[in-house]
């Protein structure tokens, strides 16, 4: 099962909707603390909409307690400063894919200490970033797709009318 890290998340709504993302992905999803919310906030459950309470969620206190309780983890992280792009890496079925917080990304103490597993998303001109929940569902999927979509409904149903 793949796992998806927010360290420090500054907004509902982003951790809402990909906590929404893990749900249809049969994904973890891990929260370093300090969060910048109550997850009992109103715009995290309206973005995680009713899939909220089928979530597979961890909370750590801060990062050395995630370190502690993931020993050995494959752990990747999403950076602008990343050296490979994230569509060139093979993920493992059981990996994990960390993102930063919103103003400020995942800290350069962090990243300098693990400079190989540091994948970036490619954009042009100057442009700082893209919408975090946005960046997990770009790499995320890659990671899905790479594993074949295991365990995934691959077609769906049309409402009324069937596939010939």
């Amino acid at each position: 099962m793949l796992n998806i890290v927010l360290y420090e998340p500054e907004i509902p709504a982003n951790t809402g909707n990909i906590g929404r993302t893990c749900v249809a992905t049969g994904t973890r999803l891990h929260l370093i603390e300090p969060l910048g919310f109550r997850l009992s906030e109103k715009n995290l459950k309206r973005a995680g909409m009713d899939y909220w309470a089928d979530l597979d969620v961890t909370r750590y206190l801060d990062w050395n307690d995630f370190l502690e309780k993931n020993k050995g983890a494959k752990i990747y992280m999403a950076t602008t400063k990343g050296r490979h792009v994230y569509s060139d890496v093979s993920f493992e079925p059981d990996c994990y894919i960390m993102f930063g917080k919103e103003s400020a990304g995942i800290p350069e103490e962090i990243l300098v200490e693990h400079p190989d597993e540091c994948i970036r998303i490619p954009m042009i001109g100057e442009t700082r970033s893209l919408n975090l929940s946005n960046s997990v569902a770009i790499v995320l999927y890659e990671a899905l797709r790479q594993n074949g979509f295991e365990s995934m409904k691959l077609q769906g149903e049309l409402h009324r009318l069937h596939w010939d």
